[in-house]
Order: structure tokens, then sequence, then C-alpha cells
């Protein structure tokens, strides 16, 4: 089922409103007639898949970074160096 609710109501019965999305109901909250936002209940799997990839993200930002820095310091790394790192303290 799913309600339509002003922004202003929303604001009054937040709680009232996560609940029966919790319970399953999708809200769409307007602003001036016009749907704003969609309220559903969270999904605890795509939640947790969503951090894992920004997560994974966020580490591949960070090798690019690493790897941009030694390129401009006339620096290079082999893909062994690579492995023995990803390696070192396995055993």
């Amino acid at each position: 089922m799913t309600r339509h609710v002003p922004i202003s109501e929303f604001k009054d019965h937040a709680s009232e409103l996560v609940a029966a999305a919790e319970g399953g109901e999708e809200i769409l909250i307007t602003r001036h007639g016009k749907v704003a936002a969609r309220l559903v209940a969270a999904d605890e799997a795509a939640l947790a898949k969503a951090a894992k990839r920004a997560k994974v993200q966020a580490a591949l930002d960070k090798l690019a970074e690493l790897r941009a820095e030694q390129r401009a310091l006339g620096m290079t790394t082999t893909i062994e160096e690579i492995i023995a790192w990803k390696n070192e303290g396995r055993k």
C-alpha cells in the first residue's frame, strides 16, 4: 500500500510513518503536491552490501592515489611485489 503524505505532516508524525514503512507500507512524502522522497523499510542485506561496496571502493581509491604518488616520484611496483605485500603475514 502506498500513502502520500505532505512534508509538514511527515514532520509531525515521523515516528508513526517510519513504523508504517517498517511494516511494509510505502510512504511518498510530498512538497507542494509533488513527490519529494520515498520512505520504505530498510533492506538489511542491501545496506550491508552497499557498505561493503563503499569500503572496497575507498580502498581502491586509496590504492589509485598511492600509485599516482609513486609514479610522480618515478617509482614503479611489480606485480610480484604487490602479491608479496598482500601475502605478508599470512601463514
